[in-house]
C-alpha cells in the first residue's frame, strides 16, 4: 500500500520540526472545546496525534485511491448536459465521496459545525498530498476557504445553513469573482446585485473562468452600489444553483481537466448578503483570495513532487551509453536542483502557513479574549499586527515561488525523460499541463510580485529576517549565516536605491527585489532545519529505506541542502542587486522602439 505522507521524509520531518503544539493551543483556544465536543482535543499532545492520524489516512487515500484514477479523470473531463447541469468524471465523483467519508471536507471549520478545526499548516500539508495524487481534485477540496469566509463574515443564520453541509462533504463551493472584462482587476466588476421592494437581493450578469462553477454554494462578488465605481461599490453574496443560474459553457483547457471551469449567467438569481454592504472586495474577497493563494502554492508543491518522483525513478532505471542516466553530470545536476527547489518551496509554504495561523490566533485573542493587563494587551496587539504584516508578505511570495518552481520542475521532468516524457505513456506531460495554470489563477506571478515587493521595501521583510536571524543555529551552518548576512546588506542597499527612484522603479525591479528576499528567507529556513532538534534518519541510497539501505540523520542532509542552496544563490543575489543599482529605465523610455508596432492582421 502506498502513502503520500509516510513516503515523504520532508513532510514528516517538517511536521515534527515546526511547533505544532503552539498552533494547536491557539486554534483550540486553550483546548476549551474539549468540554463541549467529545472529538475535540484536550491538550496539545492529543491534537498533534490527531493531525498525524488524519495526514496518515489522507496520505494512504491519496496514493491508493485518488492517484490511480487521475489519468482517467484527466482524459474524461467534465460534461455540460443539455439541462445546464455538469457531470464530473467518474473518478472525481468517487474521490469526493471518499473524502466526505473520511470527514476532511471541513478541514479548518470549527468543531461546532462538524469541522476538524485544524490549523492552516495541516491544511497545506493535506492539500499538497491530494494535489500530488490529482491536481484537479485540489480545485474542489482546496475551496474550503469559501466555508471559512462564510464562517468569518456571514450571519449566524447563514453559517448554520451552509457550514454543516460543507463539513459533511455534502456540498462543494465556488468563488464566483471574475468576469469577461474583470480578470485580476476585480474593481471593475459589473454583475449587478439589486433589491426588490421587500429588501430581497438578486443577481444579474455574467461570470467567467469560475472554478467548480457548478458547485452547490456560490460566493458571488457583485456591484451592489450602481452609482459607486471601484471596490467600494462591491458586496459579497451567497446563492445556490437553480433555474436562474445557467452554466453557459465549460472552458476547453490545457490542463486540470477534472476541475470544471464555467461561464455562468445569473438571471435575477435570489441571493443573500454576506456581512455588510460595500465590503465585498476588502476585506471579504481579499481574505478569501489570500487563503486561495496559499492553496495554489500547496497545489504547486504537489504537482512538482509528482513530476520530480517520475523523473527521479526514470533517471535511476534508464540506461544510456552503458550507465543509468542519473550518472551523467548534466542529469544529476538537474535532479539535485529540482529536489532542492522542492524543499525550499516547502519550507517557505509551511512557514507561511504557520505565520498565517499565528496571525489568526493572535487576532482572535485580541478580539475575543483580551488580557486585562494593559501592557499584556499592548504586547498582544503588537504580535497580532506583526504577524498580519508577515502573512501579507509571505502569502504572495509563497504563491509566486511555488508556482514558478512547479512549472520549472515539471518542465525539467519531461527533459529528464526525453521523448518518453513528451508522450502520454508517462504522467509527466499531464503534470506539465496542470502546472501551467498555477502561475496564472488566483493572481498571476506578476501580481504576486507587486504585492510582495511592497512588504520588501516597507521593512516587513527585514523585520521577518531579523526574527529568523535571532533563532539558534547549529555550528555547521555558521559560515552560511555569514553569507546570508552579506546578502541582507546587499538587499538593504538595493532597497534604498529603489526607494529613491519612486514606485515605478520599485515595480520595474520588483521581481529582482522579491527574488533576493525570498532566497534569503528560504536560506535561513533551511539553515534552521539543519539545526533542528528532531531525531530522524533518512535514506540516501537509491530506492533504499531504513531496513535495507544506508541512512543519515535528516539534519545532516538538511545541512547539505542548505549549503548548496545558499552558496549557489549568493552570486545570484549579488548579480540581482547590481542589476537593480544600474538604474536602467529603458523599459519606460524605449518601449515603443524595442517592441515595435502592433502588426496589422
Amino acid at each position: 500500500m502506498g502513502n503520500f505522507y509516510k513516503d515523504n521524509d520532508d513532510i514528516r520531518f517538517l511536521f515534527r520540526h515546526i511547533d505544532q503544539g503552539q498552533l494547536a493551543s491557539m486554534i483550540e483556544e486553550g483546548f476549551r472545546f474539549a468540554e463541549e465536543f467529545d472529538y475535540a482535543p484536550a491538550n496539545a499532545e492529543e491534537a498533534v496525534q490527531n493531525y498525524d492520524l488524519v495526514l496518515d489516512a489522507l496520505g494512504e487515500l491519496s496514493a491508493d485511491f485518488i492517484a490511480p484514477r487521475a489519468e482517467d479523470v484527466d482524459r474524461e473531463g467534465n460534461t455540460l448536459n443539455e439541462d445546464g447541469s455538469v457531470t464530473r468524471a467518474k473518478g472525481m465523483t468517487e474521490a469526493l465521496e471518499k473524502l466526505a467519508q473520511a470527514e476532511v471536507m471541513g478541514f479548518t471549520l470549527p468543531h461546532r459545525f462538524g469541522g476538524l478545526n485544524f490549523p492552516n499548516l495541516m491544511y497545506s500539508m493535506a492539500t499538497e498530498m491530494i494535489s500530488r495524487a490529482d491536481a484537479s481534485l485540489m480545485n474542489v477540496f482546496g475551496l474550503q476557504g469559501i466555508a471559512e469566509t462564510i464562517d468569518a463574515f456571514a450571519s449566524e443564520e447563514i453559517k448554520q445553513e451552509y457550514l454543516p453541509p460543507f463539513a459533511a462533504g455534502k456540498v462543494t463551493g465556488a468563488m464566483v469573482l471574475t468576469e469577461p472584462d474583470a480578470g485580476s482587476d476585480l474593481q471593475v466588476i459589473k454583475l449587478k446585485a439589486f433589491q426588490d421592494d421587500k429588501g430581497n437581493w438578486f443577481l444579474n450578469g455574467v461570470k467567467r473562468f469560475i472554478t467548480n462553477g457548478c458547485g452547490d454554494v456560490l460566493l458571488v462578488l457583485s456591484r451592489s452600489e450602481p452609482d459607486r465605481a471601484g471596490g467600494l461599490g462591491l458586496s459579497l453574496f451567497v446563492c445556490e444553483p437553480g433555474p436562474t443560474v445557467h452554466i453557459r459553457r465549460l472552458e476547453d483547457k490545457l490542463g486540470i481537466h477534472g476541475s470544471p471551469t464555467c461561464e455562468i449567467f445569473f438571471d435575477n438569481t435570489p441571493c443573500k448578503l454576506i456581512g455588510e454592504r460595500k465590503r465585498g472586495l476588502a476585506p471579504y474577497v481579499a481574505t478569501l483570495m489570500n487563503g486561495a493563494r496559499i492553496g495554489i502554492a500547496a497545489q504547486s508543491m504537489g504537482i512538482a513532487e509528482a513530476a520530480y518522483r517520475i523523473a527521479r525513478d526514470y533517471a535511476a532505471s534508464r540506461e544510456q551509453f552503458g550507465v543509468a542516466i542519473e550518472k551523467l553530470p548534466a542529469v544529476r545536476d538537474m535532479l539535485i536542483d529540482m529536489k532542492i527547489a522542492l524543499e525550499a518551496g516547502r519550507a517557505l509554504l509551511y512557514d507561511t502557513s504557520r505565520v498565517v495561523d499565528l496571525a489568526v490566533g493572535y487576532n482572535r485573542q485580541v478580539e475575543s479574549n483580551p488580557p486585562e493587563d494593559k501592557a499584556e494587551l499592548k504586547a498582544l496587539k503588537n504580535k497580532a499586527r506583526a504577524y498580519k504584516r508577515y502573512a501579507g508578505l509571505l502569502t504572495p511570495m509563497s504563491k509566486y515561488f511555488c508556482s514558478e518552481m512547479c512549472n520549472a520542475v515539471a518542465y525539467d521532468a519531461i527533459q529528464v525523460l526525453g521523448g518518453s516524457g513528451y508522450m502520454r505513456d508517462y504522467a509527466s506531460e499531464r503534470h506539465a499541463r496542470d502546472a501551467r495554470i498555477t502561475t496564472i489563477y488566483e493572481g498571476t506571478s506578476q501580481l504576486q510580485v507587486v504585492a510582495a515587493v511592497r512588504g520588501v521595501c516597507s521593512g516587513t521583510a527585514e523585520k521577518y529576517l531579523a526574527d529568523l536571524v535571532a533563532l539558534q543555529y547549529a555550528p555547521e551552518v555558521k559560515d552560511l549565516l555569514e553569507t546570508l548576512a552579506e546578502g541582507r546588506e546587499l538587499l538593504r542597499g538595493a532597497i534604498e536605491f529603489t526607494k529613491e527612484r519612486g514606485n515605478d522603479y520599485m515595480d520595474l525591479y520588483g521581481r529582482a527585489l522579491t527574488d533576493i528576499a525570498m532566497d534569503l528567507i528560504m536560506g535561513y529556513l533551511l539553515c534552521g532545519q539543519a539545526s533542528s532538534k528532531v531525531q530522524m534518519d533518512v535514506a540516501v541510497a537509491p530506492g533504499a529505506n531504513k531496513d535495507n539501505g544506508e541512512t543519515i540523520p535528516m539534519t545532516q542532509r538538511k545541512a547539505m541542502i542548505a549549503r548548496r542552496f545558499v552558496e549557489k544563490n549568493a552570486p545570484k543575489i549579488k548579480a540581482l542587486t547590481d542589476l537593480i543599482r544600474q538604474g536602467d529605465k529603458s523599459t519606460f523610455s524605449d518601449y515603443d522602439a524595442l517592441v515595435g508596432p502592433v502588426q496589422e492582421a
